[in-house]
């Protein structure tokens, strides 16, 4: 579930702000409330991206190689991460 935080920000980034168009001389697809949110969503993602990142080495290859265990198990688990948000997302759009 933490692993939500991260992938919402970078949904956010792509999905608001990159498509917008306000560098241009006459903007015409600028959201200027998008723009306030910008710095907050890009820090937010650079602090819980990595910390996201680091969770998943040490639980899913780090914990496996120092028990001696077998790391294609960990790492196919690791594939769930992202299906909260998926599922969160897609129920989301249905609405």
């Amino acid at each position: 579930m933490p692993a939500m935080v991260p992938f919402y920000l970078a949904w956010w980034l792509l999905t608001e702000y990159m498509p917008m168009d306000c560098a241009l001389a006459r903007p015409t697809n600028c959201n200027y409330d998008t723009l306030e949110n910008e710095s907050f969503f890009t820090v937010a993602l650079m602090v819980t991206g990595p910390l996201t990142l680091i969770q998943v080495i040490v639980i899913d290859v780090a914990l496996p190689l120092w028990h001696r265990r077998r790391l294609a198990a960990w790492l196919g688990a690791a594939a769930l991460i992202p299906v909260p948000f998926v599922v969160c997302l897609a129920l989301a759009s249905l609405v």
